[in-house]
């Protein structure tokens, strides 16, 4: 019997077990530990400074929070169609401000740019860089960019948020 390969089916050969698994995990800690942090602030568990309170501060979350959950859905499910095209704008719209928002958020750290601050540039080269490979039909080329923004410019600096020192390591554990 001949097996039929569904859109479902192939939905996840775009992206590695093993790399599935780093994004499956990576996104799961950083969302969980976002909600509790957050939630812990909302509560009144931990003291939230007057800078967090900025609206550069209340942008960067209200976009960074949706972004992780929306990328792993784009990421994980089928491309190509009318849904995919219009999610994956969504989430580039949130990516686009969360890493523009970043470079406000710098009263947190004296008036200065921290180190965190470095994946700005890098999330929006990489916007570009994926943008013009699905326009100019470079599909591969498009989904490493996109696998590399998703891991590099989403989740590695959302661990890096936790850093101790760090506003969400505040709210998280004081």
């Amino acid at each position: 019997m001949m097996r039929v390969r569904t859109a479902r089916a192939t939905a996840f050969s775009d992206v590695s077990a093993p790399l599935r698994g780093i994004a499956f995990g990576a996104a799961g800690i950083v969302s969980v530990l976002s909600v509790v942090a957050i939630g812990r602030a909302a509560a009144g568990f931990a003291d939230i400074p007057a800078g967090a309170k900025e609206i550069a501060v209340i942008i960067h979350i209200a976009a960074v929070l949706p972004a992780v959950p929306l990328g792993l859905y784009v990421l994980m499910t089928p491309k190509g169609d009318a849904r995919h095209r219009m999610l994956g704008k969504v989430w580039m719209v949130l990516m686009l401000v969360t890493a523009l928002s970043a470079l406000f958020i710098r009263h947190i750290n004296g008036g200065n740019f921290s180190f965190i601050h470095l994946f700005v540039p890098l999330v929006v080269v990489m916007m570009l860089r994926a943008i013009s490979a699905a326009r100019r039909g470079r599909i591969d080329a498009h989904k490493r960019h996109m696998v590399s923004l998703f891991l590099l410019g989403l989740l590695l600096p959302g661990l890096f948020a936790f850093v101790p020192g760090r506003l969400l390591w505040h709210w998280l554990v004081d």
